[in-house]
């Protein structure tokens, strides 16, 4: 038995083991974590560093910032100029003045400004390192100088982000470091944006107070010093809230120790000018070029842009409008400078309030405006293009969705009352052809084809086209309002035989304004003189739209013959009009497309008795005419060549059918290979008539009675539209002459008058008399009917009351004649004549 002491010993040699096996287990336990953590701070580093290289990857050098703010060559010193297309003439200076910047070195600037800069922008500008994590979560707070230059200069194509945000506060710690405080400053005042494009503290005190910045004031450099922060509030456009910011920006000089005491009042309001206008093609090129980059970028200068413009074409397109507004207005215009007034013919003054007028030229080959000038009236031309009524100017789409379906500009329709549906001239026309009454704005053909095509698919394929049109919209007489350039766009497809040309903006291709940018050293940022196409709609139905919007005669009927549409080269030409104070003029060649709007800038009071008053589309068309005449000044009278697939054959006028002997007048039609007319005109038929009586004649009619006369079908939905109109209707009754005495030598006995027959009938009589020769039977469908089919032959056997010939009448029914005719050797003539109903 084992004594005490090695009880005690075991049991010590237990605990030791238990000890050492868990002083083993915890061991390896940190052991364990030791290496879990080694191996989390090892993710860690590399995801930092990873991170971070993820961050600076592609990041801007700030070796640019001399680069763009040289004192002698920096490029922002040149502002960004437009040119016209040839690079030649400068059109727009984004800057006060077409001079060169002026930089200003810190050592010549005024202390209040830089002071007033700090306090305004970066009141912590001397204790942080060029940045705040302040802001982070608002990627457009840009809260230090440093950031404002990293973000204004280095950063500014990159869209708002998180990321951009650091990389932003990243690029400003290396500006800080690299660079002296004191040079930011330098580099941020001059190159700034203190509204109206002055951009740089001496632009902006030359635009502001008309002097240079070495001379600003206290109180002036408080004024100026917050409007870098929010270019919008500048003296000019805000100058209370522009008075209220300079206060508080002295107020915090103040607490900063800057200044003892603030300056009452802080500064008197500037009396500057605002430069010049920038018209609406200034204002579509920076639409244009914001869907790629930054537009106050673009403003800050360093770049050419070579825009689509004809200085030439623009120069004459200005002068045109504006001129054209003068007389609209019955004001006094001045065209001792403006050579292609020649070609205006004369507009008589409305009584519109403010009436206005804008226009476009472009190349539909390539989508590139060559011209535009905004609303213009008295005030002068507006910077941006309103959008309104296009009116009738939309039923080609209405009709090319008819082409799509099979109907053509030969196709019938009917232009007759309709609801409280007027025409531009008050009157309805009856059937026509569909280019007559595309051509001529007849509205009331165009709503039939809506109806028999859907609305639904008429709004469909104006969308396609680029029209901003809901589905389910008002089509035509309530249309949602559209601006020049997308119905000039639209238009200028029909014009390239259904090819969309210009530049991708939103997944739409669009008419451009801008062939190119490039920096003034010679780099280029933007290459754009290459246009992108899309196809829209088939050369073939273009083509089909093209020939007749340029068919001149077929405006006749409300244009008159000559008329100011007619400028010597074939051209299409579409006006639009509505029932309230807008009307519009488009048409084109394949070379060139012009179209014009004329309107009131504000609502109009409605005409004395009430109602709404229309614009003349005549307005427009005397503007179009001339821009027409003077954009093809040199340029060859071209045509479109048919596409193939398109035929041409003569058809009835205005059927669209085949022609037939009573068919009125004979024209050449165009269609699309397969939908040529195969039905002959059943528009117009003669009947025989008893000319005494009106009514149609019948086999008994005396034939010194009867004469043909062609009548116009008229379907029953335009009957009162005949009636008013004096058209004449075909007669439904017939004469009521009886038949004549029946001739003992020549008559048929049976069957009897109206007898009913079927199958095979025995016509029996007599054929007889003196100087007999031969007999015959004839047939005829009708009452009086327009052809014969002989029965048998002729007979030279004298028949007495006995069968004369049978005639099978299987497959026949209604109501035929029979005819009994007997020649006489002395060339004598006698007939009998009975009517009989076949049922089978």
């Amino acid at each position: 038995m084992p004594n005490m002491a090695e009880i005690v010993h075991r049991r010590r040699e237990r605990h030791a083991e238990n000890r050492r096996r868990s002083e083993s287990r915890f061991r390896a336990a940190l052991l364990g974590f030791g290496y879990i953590f080694s191996i989390a701070l090892a993710i860690a580093i590399f995801a930092s560093v990873f991170g971070y290289a993820g961050l600076t990857r592609g990041l801007p050098s700030t070796d640019q910032l001399p680069i763009l703010l040289n004192q002698q060559n920096g490029l922002l010193l040149q502002p960004t100029r437009v040119y016209d297309r040839t690079g030649e003439h400068v059109i727009f200076t984004f800057a006060p003045s077409n001079a060169k910047r002026v930089y200003i070195p810190f050592g010549s600037l005024p202390q209040p400004l830089v002071d007033a800069t700090i306090a305004a922008s970066d009141p912590r500008f001397e204790s942080h390192a060029g940045y705040l994590l302040s802001g982070l979560d608002n990627p457009n707070s840009h809260p230090t100088l440093a950031q404002k230059l990293a973000y204004d200069l280095l950063l500014f194509d990159e869209p708002p982000s998180l990321r951009r945000a650091i990389r932003e506060r990243i690029l400003a710690a290396q500006i800080t470091a690299r660079f002296s405080r004191n040079q930011v400053i330098e580099w941020y005042v001059n190159s700034a944006n203190y509204g109206h494009y002055a951009f740089g503290i001496e632009s902006a005190s030359e635009l502001y107070f008309d002097k240079p910045a070495t001379e600003l004031t206290l109180a002036e450099s408080a004024l100026l010093a917050p409007v870098a922060e929010t270019p919008s509030l500048n003296p000019l456009d805000a100058p209370d809230a522009a008075s209220q910011r300079a206060r508080e920006t002295l107020l915090i000089m103040q607490a900063l120790g800057m200044i003892e005491n603030v300056p009452s009042p802080p500064a008197p309001l500037p009396k500057g000018i605002g430069g010049e206008n920038e018209g609406a093609f200034i204002n579509l090129v920076m639409t244009q070029l914001a869907t790629r980059y930054d537009r106050q970028r673009i403003e800050r200068g360093g770049l050419r842009i070579i825009s689509t413009l004809d200085h030439e074409l623009q120069t004459s397109a200005a002068c045109l409008t504006k001129i054209s507004a003068a007389r609209l207005a019955g004001t006094p215009a001045d065209e001792t400078n403006c050579e292609a007034a020649r070609y205006l013919s004369a507009i008589h003054p409305t009584n519109l309030t403010e009436p206005s007028a804008s226009a476009l030229i472009l190349d539909p080959r390539d989508g590139q405006i060559l011209a535009l000038v905004g609303e213009t009236g008295a005030g002068g031309e507006s910077a941006f293009l309103a959008a309104h009524r296009p009116g009738s100017l939309l039923t080609p789409f209405v009709y090319l969705t008819g082409f799509a379906r099979g109907l053509g500009p030969a196709s019938l329709v009917w232009d007759i009352p309709r609801g409280d549906i007027q025409n531009p001239d008050l009157a309805f026309h009856g059937p026509m052809r569909l280019r007559a009454a595309l051509t001529n704005d007849y509205l009331a053909p165009a709503l039939d084809v809506m109806d028999q095509m859907g609305a639904e698919n008429a709004v469909r394929t104006a969308r396609s086209f680029g029209l901003d049109l809901a589905p389910g919209a008002a089509f035509v007489t309530d249309s949602p309002p559209q601006t020049l350039l997308d119905l000039s766009a639209a238009y200028a497809t029909f014009a390239a035989l259904g090819l969309r040309n210009g530049q991708s903006f939103a997944d739409m291709i669009q008419p451009s304004a801008i062939l190119r940018v490039e920096t003034v050293d010679g780099a280029t940022w933007l290459d754009w003189s290459q246009p992108e196409s899309q196809s829209v709609v088939s050369p073939q139905l273009a083509y089909l739209m093209n020939h007749a919007l340029s068919d001149a005669p077929a405006r006749w009927p409300s244009w008159g013959n000559p008329n100011i549409t007619e400028i010597g080269r074939p051209a299409a030409f579409k006006s639009g009009w509505t029932d309230s104070s807008d009307a519009w003029a488009i048409g084109y060649t394949p070379a060139r497309l012009v179209s014009v709007w004329t309107g009131a800038l504000t609502p109009s009071p409605s005409p004395a008795g009430g109602g709404k008053q229309a614009l003349s589309p005549r307005l427009p068309a005397s503007l179009w005419a001339a821009l027409m005449q003077t954009a093809h000044e040199s340029l060859p009278a071209d045509s479109w060549t048919p596409p193939a697939g398109v035929v041409e054959m003569d058809v009835c006028d205005p059927s669209g059918l085949l022609p037939t002997a009573d068919c009125p007048d004979i024209v050449r039609e165009v269609f699309v290979n397969g939908f040529e007319p195969t039905q002959v005109d059943n528009l117009f038929r003669s009947y025989v008539v008893n000319r005494e009586t009106g009514l149609l004649a019948t086999v008994f009619t005396p034939p010194a009675l009867t004469e043909e006369r062609v009548f116009m079908s008229v379907p029953e939905e335009a009957r009162q539209w005949a009636t008013a109109a004096g058209i004449p209707v075909a007669p439904e009754a017939y004469d009521a002459i009886q038949p004549p005495a029946p001739n003992p030598n020549v008559n048929i006995s049976a069957p009897a008058l109206f007898a009913e027959v079927n199958g095979r009938v025995e016509i029996v009589g007599t054929a007889t008399g003196n100087g007999f020769q031969y007999y015959k039977i004839l047939v005829g469908e009708g009452l009086n009917p327009r052809e014969w089919t002989q029965v048998g032959g002729n007979f030279s056997t004298p028949i007495i009351n006995d069968t004369l010939a049978e005639w099978d009448v299987t497959g026949l029914n209604g109501l035929y004649a029979i005819q009994l005719v007997v020649v006489y050797a002395d060339q004598r003539v006698e007939t009998a004549v009975v009517l009989v109903s076949i049922s089978n």
